[in-house]
């Protein structure tokens, strides 16, 4: 009886993939996003719904993650990223920070299993502050993220602890930092960067942060821009998530709870997707002509290197 079911189980299974070949074949006619972003709003209303425990909601979730993860990979998309945890819930009670942390932990250890990565070909990827984790988190993920360095098939980037206001903080400190380091380095009066005036008009241009310099040292330099934004349970509101990388991709909210999202959601999204995507891409084209010209302008930039803070005057000519 068991031998039956594993058939049936192999079979339906060989049958859904064949389902989604058809289908896929269909939405292949079109562009394919390479990046697709997801908010995974709605695990503990989930538990809710269905009575289970508030915790269980969360592993459910990352069985929607999977799932989402393999007919991404399946349709030939390059790089997915999945918000898990906002720096912002560590104001959640304690015991169920304590307790996703732990799930998390197991999850990294599912995660870099041989069977996973062999099934996927994925890299696996933590954005955000890593600094936040706890010792043992903290090294699960760089073993996991060492484990499935080699692997190109598909980029899964997990956002934890994460928020773009964070993000945004981090690389302006270290574009400050390198800007300082490389200012001490040249100071010949032996002032140490206690007070030290660059400006531009004495070809000292280099020492000034440019927005390349920022995008540089953002956690999500490691991947394009998403093309695509899914927020489950059909909010309409980014939380805090790649502010700086949406500006021009396109949203979508289906009024679901992560756990519940389908192939169907996926399909659809990327139909539209399809349909706006050369309004998207002239938006990019406008948005980048724009950034060569402030890069090209004339700029009159004073800045003062102390222990701390860093005085900017700044303004264009």
């Amino acid at each position: 009886m068991q031998a039956l079911d594993t058939i049936g189980t192999k079979f339906l299974g060989k049958l859904g993939y064949l389902f989604r070949k058809c289908i896929f074949s269909v939405v292949s006619v079109g562009p394919i996003p390479t990046h697709i972003a997801f908010i995974m709003d709605g695990n503990r209303r989930y538990a809710r719904k269905h009575n289970l425990k508030e915790g269980s909601g969360h592993r459910v979730g990352f069985l929607a993650l999977t799932t989402m993860l393999k007919y991404c990979s399946e349709l030939g998309v390059k790089y997915v990223t999945a918000y898990a945890f906002s720096v912002d819930n560590f104001k959640r009670q304690p015991e169920e920070v304590q307790y996703v942390m732990d799930l998390m932990q197991e999850i990294i250890e599912l995660l870099k299993e041989e069977s996973m990565v062999s099934k996927f070909g994925f890299r696996l990827h933590f954005v955000g502050n890593l600094k936040l984790l706890k010792e043992s988190t903290r090294a699960a993920v760089e073993k996991a993220m060492a484990a499935t360095a080699n692997n190109n098939n598909i980029m899964l980037l997990i956002c934890v602890p994460y928020s773009s206001t964070d993000e945004i903080v981090n690389a302006v400190q270290e574009s400050y930092n390198e800007k300082r380091r490389k200012v001490q380095e040249q100071d010949s009066s032996g002032s140490g960067g206690d007070m030290i005036e660059v400006d531009s008009d004495e070809n000292d241009q280099e020492f000034a942060i440019k927005l390349s310099d920022l995008e540089r040292h953002m956690y999500m330099s490691v991947c394009p821009e998403p093309d695509i934004l899914v927020r489950s349970s059909g909010a309409n509101r980014l939380s805090n998530f790649l502010l700086w990388q949406t500006t021009n991709c396109y949203l979508y909210s289906p009024a679901v709870l992560w756990p519940e999202i389908s192939l169907w959601h996926l399909v659809w999204v990327i139909l539209n997707f399809q349909r706006v995507q050369p309004n998207l891409e002239k938006m990019l084209y406008n948005e980048n002509e724009k950034l060569v010209k402030y890069e090209n302008k004339n700029t009159k930039l004073r800045v003062f290197f102390r222990n701390p803070p860093l005085l900017v005057e700044y303004s264009t000519v």
